[in-house]
């Protein structure tokens, strides 16, 4: 019976420690995350409302898990987030960041602010994650030394789909794309993939945006759709002006896809395998919502850095660097495979969803699209096929 009493009391000793034990020669790893407010559109809909914390809640939660590994290293993680306001410089920010000291920094910015804040002079000795953009041009003619990406790119996104399509010989694609750059960014890349995959964009049509998908999305939609005869529609409108309205309103019978329907993602609420349910649900706890496609790049992004400081037992952002570049590299992010980093572009290279709203589809690669080094690097830019000549 003394025994048993012993050793509670044991263990309340070892608890009330172990915090000075861990508080001493703790080496801090400091990684800063960079993101700008953003002028969203008018929404057709409310059921979705941006989250006002989406990516830096991937941070936060990143930080977290660090921590959890890190702290039997005598490592700890330290966050500094800044937001830039709608009318103000990232360029201003990450130089100030620079002057801190921080060697690490997350940039959660859309279209090609990443590729240029890589270029500035204060970024020469920084190391740079673009989790916010998947701008093709950032892994090609502007991609940079200093630069990695753990958000997929259009060309990964719009090869996983069109593999899957291909698997199911659905080959005729009608391409319906809207009025923005960044729609005809997606556009290109799903025709620079039906070209890979042996898919035909059979037609083109352009949503114009002079109508609102709201009242006139019945009598509009099945004209447009009208034309040569097609197996899927493939939608290009990356801020969902209208590609919610194209199901069940087109001409013919036929299955939606693209940034609307079935949809190619880097993260999705419906996915639960290969551990990735326990990462949902710690999220849900930490952030109070779902974990959404940002906030998985975001998390990506710190946990590769956590995950060299494992490795190496070192805290030196130099050290930190050499190593994620390096051959011996992997990141589990709960999507079934070691992901790494591509030399050539500093793309991560890593499965992609493909995924309905409420539920999971598929994953790519698919079975049967073989590469002589590895399946994942038949998504996006190959090492023959890369623009980028700064690495």
């Amino acid at each position: 019976m003394r025994l048993f009493l012993l050793i509670p009391s044991l263990l309340a000793g070892w608890l009330a420690a172990t915090p000075a034990a861990f508080s001493q020669d703790v080496a801090t790893v400091r990684i800063a995350y960079l993101t700008q407010e953003v002028e969203h559109p008018p929404a057709l809909s409310n059921l979705d409302e941006p989250p006002s914390d989406e990516g830096l809640a991937g941070a936060r939660l990143a930080i977290a898990d660090n921590d959890s590994t890190g702290r039997f290293l005598k490592q700890r993680f330290e966050l500094d987030a800044v937001t830039v306001p709608i009318d103000g410089d990232p360029a201003d920010a990450l130089r100030e960041l620079a002057g801190q000291g921080h060697r690490i920094v997350v940039l959660d910015l859309p279209g090609d602010a990443a590729g240029q804040l890589a270029r500035l002079p204060e970024a020469a000795n920084l190391l740079l994650f673009n989790a916010g953009s998947t701008d093709d041009a950032l892994r090609n003619e502007a991609c940079a030394p200093n630069l990695l990406h753990t958000m997929p790119s259009r060309a990964m996104l719009a090869d996983a789909l069109a593999q899957y399509l291909a698997v199911k010989r659905w080959t005729k694609w009608l391409l319906v794309t809207g009025p923005r750059p960044e729609d005809k960014l997606y556009a290109a890349a799903v025709k620079r993939a039906a070209k890979r995959f042996g898919a035909e964009v059979v037609e083109e049509k352009t949503w114009t945006g002079e109508h609102d998908a709201r009242r006139t999305a019945q009598a509009e939609i099945p004209v447009l759709t009208q034309g040569k005869r097609h197996d899927v529609v493939i939608v290009a409108d990356e801020i969902g002006d209208f590609g919610d309205y194209m199901m069940y309103r087109t001409w013919e019978p036929r299955p939606v896809a693209g940034t609307q329907g079935l949809v190619p993602t880097n993260w999705h609420r419906a996915h639960e395998a290969w551990g990735a349910a326990q990462l949902q649900s710690r999220f849900k706890t930490s952030a109070q919502r779902l974990m959404l496609p940002r906030d998985h790049a975001v998390w990506a992004a710190i946990r590769a850095v956590g995950e060299a400081a494992t490795r190496t037992r070192s805290t030196d952002p130099s050290a930190l660097t050499a190593y994620i570049k390096g051959p011996d590299f992997n990141l589990a992010a709960f999507k079934g495979v070691p992901l790494s980093f591509r030399s050539w572009d500093g793309q991560l290279r890593q499965p992609v969803l493909v995924a309905a709203d409420r539920s999971l589809v598929t994953v790519s690669p698919q079975e049967g699209f073989l590469h002589p080094k590895t399946e994942l690097d038949s998504l996006g830019y190959d090492q023959p096929e890369t623009g980028c000549r700064q690495r």
